[in-house]
């Protein structure tokens, strides 16, 4: 009888421990960032989009659009710098890969902060956070302070952008071949000449050919994430950090992407970007991952795409939004965000809450249970409640500063936003004005009402813009904005 009652008790325990684990099963996370794509680029994002976009698409049907997400920087390097981090990179005194490592030893990353807590970490692609010594590379010697040495497990992929010598792939913390040839540059004359098949001079690799670098990383993906499996007795969970060189230049579609677009070499190249998005999912599905994923797409940084493209192709990379890349208006870091996470994020659902990338810190700590430390993620908020509540009211965050160092500065606080300076601060076209006598000298914008910047409201509103200088201003100087 008492062997029968412990069968007994056994069995009703068995689904209950069971249950336990599936509810407390910590997901897998892939991050995929595209590299220059605009806001305007996605079809869910832009509905005139000239771009085909539908595995993106497909993404934003299944989980969550976010239409105000914001990049950490509104060029490459602060941008991945404030999402590996979740410190806003105008805090970091030089930002200049050619010269260091950024991510300073011993600072929590995103992939520190999941390898502690049990996550297999690994990186595919554009790191362009430096290493020790900066681009004066030993290729005979470990190439320290990258993804290697800052929280990842495994590494493929090269130093910087697609156009910035040397060209060479780099295993974990090895180069593959060492750049013993020289390439010259190269130029599109359709475009401008930061445009189209554009690549610097330089030394450049033997296996290293610049139509096959996408093609390359897709493959490593998708064998990564095949070779990932589920399995019962609660396997080790992954974070796969896919940080794709495209659509930024060279653009150089392969030949199956090539004139799908109506001529418009961008949109072939932001083509195959959505490609290769569509190959990772497809590969989570067929290693019976995408239920327990969390996915992430989004793009470091607005594109190069000037009015005058827009007037010829019909097409706005920025959608709705004023400026581009390197820019302080919305069109340089405002980004295509989107979360998707089977029966945990609502499929179809769109948020307008604020977020920035620097916020993945405190979020993937929240999703693990793990306490970021005070000199952790400074700028980092935890998005965890918007990702799960498309109907949330209340702000997972109430402001942003974003710049392009100290002096170039500007702020987000609710519906507003405010530029201290006028001009684009960026790649646009004038990026500094100097105020006539009498004209304001700053700019003042009611997104909600005017999210292409045009209504500058810094005369009308001065009470706004004195609680938004303060504000910037304790911000800047704080050294946080976590609380």
């Amino acid at each position: 009888m008492k062997k029968i009652l412990c069968a007994f008790i056994t069995l009703l325990l068995i689904p209950s421990a069971l249950f336990a684990v599936v509810e407390n099963a910590r997901p897998n996370i892939v991050f995929i960032l595209a590299d220059d794509m605009g806001y305007g680029d996605p079809h869910c994002f832009n509905p005139q989009s000239k771009c085909l976009t539908p595995h993106i698409d497909r993404l934003a049907s299944q989980g969550m659009r976010f239409t105000d997400a914001h990049a950490a920087g509104s060029v490459c390097v602060p941008s991945r710098y404030g999402l590996l981090t979740g410190r806003l990179p105008f805090r970091r005194e030089s930002l200049n890969p050619a010269k260091e490592a950024l991510v300073e030893p011993g600072r929590m990353t995103i992939a520190s902060l999941l390898h502690d807590q049990g996550y297999s970490t690994a990186m595919i692609g554009k790191w362009h956070l430096g290493f020790d010594g900066g681009d004066a590379f030993d290729y005979s010697k470990p190439l320290r302070g990258g993804p290697f040495d800052r929280g990842f497990d495994s590494f493929f992929g090269q130093h910087a952008s697609l156009d910035i010598p040397p060209y060479f792939f780099i295993a974990n913390d090895r180069c593959v071949a060492g750049a013993t040839r020289h390439m010259e540059e190269s130029h599109s004359p359709d475009w401008s000449p930061i445009q189209g098949a554009f690549w610097r001079a330089g030394a450049i690799a033997p296996d290293f050919e610049m139509d096959e670098v996408m093609p390359t990383y897709t493959r490593k993906a998708v064998k990564y994430l095949e070779e990932r499996k589920q399995s019962a007795d609660g396997a080790k969970p992954f974070f796969l950090y896919l940080a794709f060189t495209a659509p930024h230049t060279p653009w150089i579609p392969t030949e199956a992407f090539r004139g799908k677009s109506a001529g418009n070499l961008y949109a072939d190249w932001v083509a195959q970007v959505d490609d290769a998005t569509g190959q990772a999912l497809a590969a989570l599905d067929r290693a019976g991952l995408s239920d327990n994923t969390l996915v992430f797409f989004s793009s470091d940084n607005g594109p190069v795409w000037y009015p005058e493209d827009v007037l010829k192709y019909g097409h706005s990379a920025v959608g709705p939004l004023r400026g581009m890349k390197g820019d302080a208006f919305e069109g340089g870091h405002r980004m295509p965000f989107i979360s998707r996470w089977p029966g945990k994020i609502k499929a179809g659902a769109t948020s307008g809450q604020l977020i920035c990338f620097a916020d993945m810190l405190a979020t993937f700590a929240a999703l693990t249970g793990a306490t970021l430390p005070d000199g952790a993620g400074e700028d980092s908020i935890n998005i965890l409640p918007a990702l799960r509540n498309e109907g949330l009211v209340t702000p997972v965050r109430t402001e942003l500063l974003l710049g392009m160092g100290k002096g170039n500065l500007f702020i987000r606080r609710g519906d507003w936003k405010l530029i201290p300076f006028l001009g684009s601060g960026g790649f646009s076209k004038p990026s500094r004005i100097k105020p006539k006598p009498g004209e304001p000298v700053g700019q003042l914008y009611h997104l909600v009402d005017d999210p292409g910047e045009l209504n500058n409201l810094y005369a009308a509103r001065p009470e706004i813009v004195s609680a938004l200088t303060a504000e910037m201003d304790r911000l800047r100087d704080a050294g946080r904005s976590r609380p």
